[in-house]
């Protein structure tokens, strides 16, 4: 069995590795929300990781890896699943509005029983199909998710005008950026260096054109 002090520590290396600052208590609800999803996971398959330590990097130190580039008030998760990386940005970010969107059943259940015993007062999730979900947010995020075509045409609508979508992906995804829609552009491909996290990852961020 790791024990939740092993856990812990493997967090908090990875929290100093990226360079983020978290709010007090933070790890706690990072380590309560694996936890949970640990507990879940053995009936429900939420996800194919099943080992406590990778849940730790691949789940948690993987979604705060995107933290410095979200910005504004709003946030949109889209495919969220059991809640990555929407979930661990909310904790680490409590003054943001975060909506959790799925449309798998038993994913969105999980969803809201992590909000109410997490107390996460600034979360709610909905179990729609992202091209019926209504508003606006400053910042959406995806986590291989679809191939950027699909994902805007599906919720471009879902973005304010000055917002951010940010996009996470494995490899470079070069073939996918001519299928980016008009009316968006590519602002930055970043590369994301996540501790103890094998493979590539990349982050694209993108936005409205101008004018």
């Amino acid at each position: 069995m790791t024990s939740r002090q092993d856990l812990q520590t493997r967090l908090e290396r990875g929290i100093a590795a990226l360079g983020v600052q978290l709010p007090a208590g933070a790890v706690e609800r990072l380590l309560d929300y694996q936890a949970l999803l640990a507990r879940w996971n053995a009936t429900y398959n939420l996800t194919a990781i099943r080992d406590p330590m990778e849940m730790v990097s691949r789940h948690l130190v993987d979604s705060l890896a995107i933290l410095p580039y979200v910005q504004g008030q709003t946030l949109a998760d889209l495919g969220t699943g059991p809640g990555l990386p929407g979930i661990p940005l909310a904790i680490a970010r409590p003054e943001l509005q975060v909506l959790l969107v799925d449309s798998n059943g038993k994913k969105v259940r999980f969803l809201r029983e992590a909000i109410r015993s997490l107390k996460l007062e600034n979360v709610r999730a909905v179990q729609s199909r992202v091209e019926e979900v209504e508003g606006q947010f400053d910042c959406i995020t995806a986590r291989a998710f679809a191939s950027l075509e699909d994902m805007l045409a599906w919720g471009g609508h879902l973005l304010t005008k000055d917002g951010i979508w940010l996009a996470m992906k494995g490899r470079h995804p070069d073939e996918e950026l001519p299928g980016v829609p008009a009316g968006f552009e590519v602002r930055g491909i970043h590369t994301l260096v996540v501790p103890e996290v094998g493979g590539e990852r990349h982050l694209v961020v993108l936005g409205h054109t101008a004018g």
